[in-house]
C-alpha cells in the first residue's frame, strides 16, 4: 500500500468538509458551535485580564472537540452495523461520555477563573 502525497490544499478540503457535514448533520454540534460563540463574545467583555480571556477562550473548544470526537465514533459504528451488539452500544455511550465530561471540565474552568476575578 502506498501512501497517499501529502497535500495541504486537498487536507484542508477534507477538513473543511468534514466542518460543514457537522455544521449539517449533527444538531448537538451546531447548539455547542452556537454557545461558543455566544461565550467567546462575552469572553471578551468581561473585564478581566487578557490571560484569564485567553484560557476561558480556549477551554471552550474542549466541547466543540469531543463531540467531533463522539460524532466520528457514532458513525463508524453506524457504519459497522444497523444491528444492536452490546459492545458497539458501549463505544456510543463513551463518546457520550467524553461530551459529557468535557462540559463538566469547561464548567469547572470558567467557575475557577471567575471565582479568581471576582476575589481579587
Amino acid at each position: 500500500m502506498s501512501k497517499p502525497k501529502y497535500s495541504f490544499i486537498k487536507n484542508t478540503k477534507y477538513a473543511l468538509s468534514g466542518l460543514k457535514d457537522m455544521i449539517l448533520t449533527e444538531k448537538s454540534f451546531r447548539i455547542e458551535l452556537v454557545l461558543f460563540l455566544i461565550l467567546n463574545f462575552i469572553v471578551f467583555v468581561l473585564p478581566f485580564k487578557f490571560n484569564y480571556k485567553i484560557i476561558l477562550s480556549l477551554s471552550l473548544f474542549i466541547p466543540l472537540f469531543s463531540e467531533i470526537i463522539n460524532s466520528a465514533i457514532e458513525r463508524v459504528v453506524d457504519l459497522y452495523t444497523a444491528e444492536y451488539y452490546c459492545h458497539l452500544q458501549k463505544a456510543k455511550d463513551i463518546g457520550a461520555f467524553l461530551v459529557f465530561l468535557s462540559f463538566v471540565v469547561t464548567i469547572f474552568i470558567w467557575t475557577v477563573i471567575i471565582s479568581i476575578n471576582l476575589n481579587s
